[in-house]
């Protein structure tokens, strides 16, 4: 048998690359000779930057660069296997991971960080920057990211704004300079990997729909979303770029607004980026099966997460796609509406967190071995219905 093993990351346990190979072992204890093809997978967020240097045999780099409050953090992004392709998450270095719970201020957390990261790829020669959004602690509109690009912002008084700019700033912005924009920007392809649709501001923009789960008061909410409109209609008076109702614009507190305003950027879905980088589609030629999952399955799991994203490439090919969660929900029957065959969970008992995640590869190796014995009773059957006939 040919078995396709595209799993995502199971979120602070185990990355793509390690899901699979857990899923080979206990594949391999019912079928030694199986053929198993591992494509890491991810949907833009968390683990992308892992699962796609896995995917192409790629590396990392390290540097240091500012956080969302202002200190410097310790981040890293991937240089994909063709050596000029980079992948940076942008929670790395602007995440709200990175500030302690009782630390978080959207008032002034920024996005300079994530720029420094961007403009160190462009330096080490990468002309397309894979840019996945998802995990910040920003509702900046993308002003500090773009600050490191070297776009200066000016107040009414002419003078360049020099602190890292946050989403409580951004009303101190009369104009926009792209004269110091470094060149290479310009030299740049970015593609935003995202599947937030939010625009910039209003009631399902950035501040409104994101900002109390960065901290944001119901008060800071208001100021953020006026701020942010603002910076939208700024864009779009100065710049001629009327990005803040595009779908996306709101992703990562306005982040994708930036992008699409300062950089040659285009957005595209989180799930079906990674689909086409890792060519998952050209593993799935001649596939008898797919095995995909993800930490948590449940009815969203349908809409733009890895699992639906490679049922939708495995149709194509007509192969049977089962995905292991590492618990599945009431609800997530609904998958199966969405091309996903079978389901299996990694813990077959109940048990707690901690324990799910002190024993997941057993409990992972051990939901592969089920997984493909459950196949294999279907092909029993398959065979006994055409000897009948």
């Amino acid at each position: 048998m040919k078995i396709v093993l595209a799993p995502d990351s199971f979120k602070e346990n185990l990355t793509s690359l390690q899901v699979a190979t857990c899923i080979e072992k206990g594949i391999k204890r019912v079928l030694p000779k199986a053929n198993c093809i591992k494509v890491p997978m991810a949907d833009g967020g968390e683990g992308t930057v892992q699962a796609l240097v896995d995917a192409t045999g790629g590396r990392f780099v390290r540097k240091k660069v500012t956080g969302p409050d202002g200190n410097q953090v310790s981040s890293r992004y991937g240089i994909l296997g063709d050596g000029e392709t980079a992948v940076i998450e942008m929670a790395e270095a602007s995440g709200l991971h990175l500030v302690e719970k009782e630390k978080r201020d959207p008032l002034t957390a920024t996005t300079y960080g994530t720029g420094e990261l961007i403009m160190d790829a462009m330096k080490k020669g990468s002309r397309t920057i894979i840019i996945g959004l998802g995990g910040s602690a920003t509702v900046d509109g993308g002003a500090g990211m773009a600050q490191a690009l070297g776009i200066r912002f000016l107040d009414k008084s002419g003078e360049v704004i020099e602190a890292h700019l946050g989403g409580g700033m951004l009303k101190q912005i009369a104009t926009i300079d792209m004269t110091g924009r470094d060149p290479l920007v310009a030299k740049t392809k970015i593609i935003i990997a995202s599947d937030v649709t939010n625009p910039l501001a209003g009631k399902k923009g950035a501040a409104h729909v994101f900002g109390p789960q960065k901290g944001a008061t119901p008060a800071q909410v208001k100021t953020l979303d006026e701020n942010l409109k603002y910076f939208g209609q700024l864009i779009k008076k100065q710049l001629k770029k009327d990005v803040a109702k595009k779908p996306g614009a709101g992703a990562a507190g306005g982040l994708g607004a930036a992008l699409m305003a300062f950089t040659r950027a285009s957005m595209k879905r989180g799930v079906d980026l990674i689909v086409k980088v890792t060519e998952l589609e050209k593993y799935l030629k001649g596939a008898d099966l797919v095995i995909t999952g993800e930490g948590r399955i449940d009815f969203q799991t349908a809409f733009g997460k890895t699992p639906a994203g490679v049922a939708k490439a495995a149709r194509k090919h007509r192969v049977p796609v089962v995905a292991i969660g590492g618990c599945l929900a009431d609800d997530a029957r609904g998958v199966f509406e969405h091309g996903i065959d079978g389901l299996e969970s990694a813990a077959a008992k109940d048990m707690s967190f901690e324990e799910a995640i002190k024993h997941s590869r057993k409990h992972l190796e051990l939901a592969g071995e089920r997984t493909i014995r459950m196949i294999l009773i279907g092909k029993k059957m398959a065979r006994k219905r055409q000897r009948k006939k």
